[in-house]
């Protein structure tokens, strides 16, 4: 068949061992211009430092937003929502306990594990709304009317709803070094519209079970950011997204660090082919001339929302997992 060396000089014809190289090249060009991630420097979800940072990030996930006002009256506010009472000692001292409450999973899982465990029961799916807005759907959804009380009092509430007991069926359990996870887009991937730092979000599209225990559950969300951005130019050469697939949320709250591997590669070529032809809308496969084409002559990155792809865990970690029967 004839295809076009890349130059402006014409054509050639080649052989049917040169075109399978030649495919398996443009095929290896796809993911790399696509998924360039591996370059890029990893950006640890690190903890906040102040109080104001700590402050922000629990409101925007109880609340929905940052809170304005005096420091020590957004305090108080957290504190009564979610235990009713004030604690002693300085800001930083009582933010931390708030913080900790919230979001870490020690001797017992975190006010987001329980949550987390209790929407996947009533849904199959969690949400990536905020705490007031989960807890009062949940509510709705059982007994057709939102409670009084702190958000700790409603969770056990839900829990003896959901589960028939407070005492949420959670394991500790070690999620293996490279652990695939199937997610979704969230935000689309553009060349023509990002810009290195830009985030983008995804959310896990399918349920993770490890040991019959549910580790990464549909719907949780996950953060990526635009490492680097290369427009489309002429002369075939293609626009590139580099984009580092950093944190995914895990079903008890905590961020893992995530990335596209070796073997999240090899799952969405699978994926590719069981598709029957496409991969974030571009097409990959059938005559090698379509694909030889789309390189020749620069495209655009173009990748919709919702578009599903695999990523990868980073090293083992022990995360806090809802007992199930899903294997």
């Amino acid at each position: 068949m004839a295809v076009s060396d890349g130059s402006i000089y014409g054509k050639r014809r080649i052989g049917k061992r040169e075109e399978i190289s030649l495919f398996k090249k443009l095929l290896s060009a796809f993911f790399c211009a696509v998924f360039l991630l591996g370059l890029s420097g990893f950006v640890s979800a690190a903890e906040p430092e102040t109080v104001q940072a700590k402050l922000t990030a629990i409101e925007k996930d109880t609340y929905g937003q940052e809170q304005t006002g005096a420091l020590i009256d957004r305090i108080n506010k957290l504190e009564k929502d979610y235990d009713g009472t004030h604690r002693q000692g300085s800001m930083m001292a009582r933010v931390n306990a708030i913080y900790q409450e919230v979001y870490t999973n020690s001797s017992k899982p975190s006010v987001l594990a329980d949550l987390n465990a209790i929407e996947w029961n009533i849904n199959h799916e969690v949400s990536m709304r905020s705490v007031d807005q989960r807890v009062a759907d949940m509510e709705m959804k059982l007994k057709g009317d939102t409670s009084e009380g702190t958000y700790q009092q409603r969770i056990q509430n839900l829990s003896e709803l959901s589960f028939g007991t407070t005492s949420l069926p959670l394991n500790r359990v070690t999620v293996p070094k490279n652990t695939l996870i199937k997610v979704a887009l969230v935000t689309p991937v553009n060349s023509k519209n990002l810009k290195k730092n830009d985030v983008i979000r995804y959310k896990v599209a399918q349920d993770v079970v490890v040991n019959g225990n549910l580790v990464f559950a549909k719907g949780a969300r996950g953060d990526g950011i635009v490492t680097n951005v290369k427009q489309a130019r002429n002369f075939g050469r293609n626009a590139e997204v580099s984009i580092d697939f950093r944190r995914t949320k895990s079903m008890d709250g905590t961020y893992v660090d995530t990335f596209i591997g070796d073997e999240a590669k090899k799952e969405m070529k699978q994926l590719a082919i069981a598709g029957g032809a496409s991969l974030a809308g571009i097409a990959i496969f059938g005559p090698v001339g379509i694909v030889g084409g789309a390189f020749i002559h620069g495209k655009d990155v173009d990748i919709k929302e919702g578009t599903e792809m695999y990523i990868q865990t980073k090293a083992d970690t022990v995360l806090w997992g809802v007992q199930t029967t899903l294997q």
